[in-house]
């Protein structure tokens, strides 16, 4: 039934993230795109291998991101209809720039509200899936740290159970780690976000991964990256691209995927995301992700 899920998956194309189809803004590498985000659906719907979307919302979008306030939401949802898009998730970056750990209590106790906040909104547009970046700036540090998160979540979940949606926990762990994390936690509304490419710069085993909380994860970001380094074109760096479709297929997955490629030449994003769905379909289809006359 998985291989005829992802294959069935394949066929209508697959998510992207946003703010990817033009340069990066004022030295932004992924952010909200303030004053294009509407002609970016227009491009996206020319995309033939993507049929959605994940939304960015970070703090330099903050005053423009749609998500703000209920007209803008409603012009929102029109813009996707009439682009064609799906929208599943929304990607909190804004978490990032101010995280729930290292500030003062009153700042912790404003930053859980709006993570509520953004969970309300967020169903109101038929969003059912937040991920939430615990890594980099927002990564856990210490035992008093993984405490303080288990206990933000905690606050904000009764919210998410009942506007039915869930958050996906985007972090650095080991896989030994994430899976007492999410133990501890111990909550329905709460999954993974498998950053393809995240773990293998971090030179995990995908099998020790899936083996630890396989059955937690539910989103898929594809990338690819060097161990060790940065992003690179999908199919040229470290990922096990083949092993990683048999392993979400070992566990049965039936969620989304969301095309993280790394950026191509400038001017050309559109092309550029095109050719990287095609082959992110390829790879879910069980083809080579890139053809032997392009390797």
């Amino acid at each position: 039934m998985s291989q005829h899920y992802l294959a069935a998956y394949a066929a209508l194309g697959i998510q992207t993230k946003q703010g990817r189809l033009g340069p990066p803004v004022d030295g932004h590498f992924q952010s909200f795109p303030r004053t294009e985000w509407e002609q970016e659906l227009e491009m996206l719907a020319g995309l033939t291998s993507v049929r959605g979307i994940e939304w960015m919302f970070d703090a330099y979008g903050e005053g423009a991101n749609p998500l703000e306030s209920a007209d803008s939401r409603q012009h929102m949802t029109s813009c996707l209809a009439a682009a064609g898009l799906e929208l599943n998730s929304v990607c909190a970056d804004y978490f990032m720039d101010y995280p729930l750990l290292r500030c003062s209590a009153a700042q912790r106790r404003e930053r859980c509200e709006k993570l509520a906040w953004l969970i309300d909104v967020s169903a109101e547009v038929g969003i059912r899936r937040i991920v939430l970046p615990l890594l980099d700036a927002s990564r856990i540090k210490t035992d008093a740290e993984l405490t303080t998160i288990i206990e933000c979540l905690h606050q904000v979940l009764p919210v998410a159970q009942q506007r039915s949606v869930y958050l996906s926990l985007e972090t650095d762990f080991a896989p030994g780690d994430l899976r007492n994390l999410l133990l501890n936690v111990d909550h329905p509304m709460v999954k993974v976000n498998y950053d393809t490419g995240n773990s293998a710069a971090a030179g995990f085993d995908p099998r020790e991964e899936f083996a630890a909380y396989g059955a937690w994860i539910g989103s898929v970001h594809v990338k690819d990256r060097l161990r060790g380094a940065g992003s690179v074109a999908l199919g040229t760096g470290d990922v096990d691209f083949p092993l990683l479709r048999d392993l979400l297929l070992e566990i049965d997955y039936r969620g989304d995927f969301v095309m993280e490629a790394a950026r191509g030449e400038p001017g050309r994003e559109p092309v550029w995301q095109e050719r990287m769905a095609e082959r992110v379909v390829n790879w879910l289809r069980g083809a080579p992700m890139i053809p032997e006359e392009m390797a």
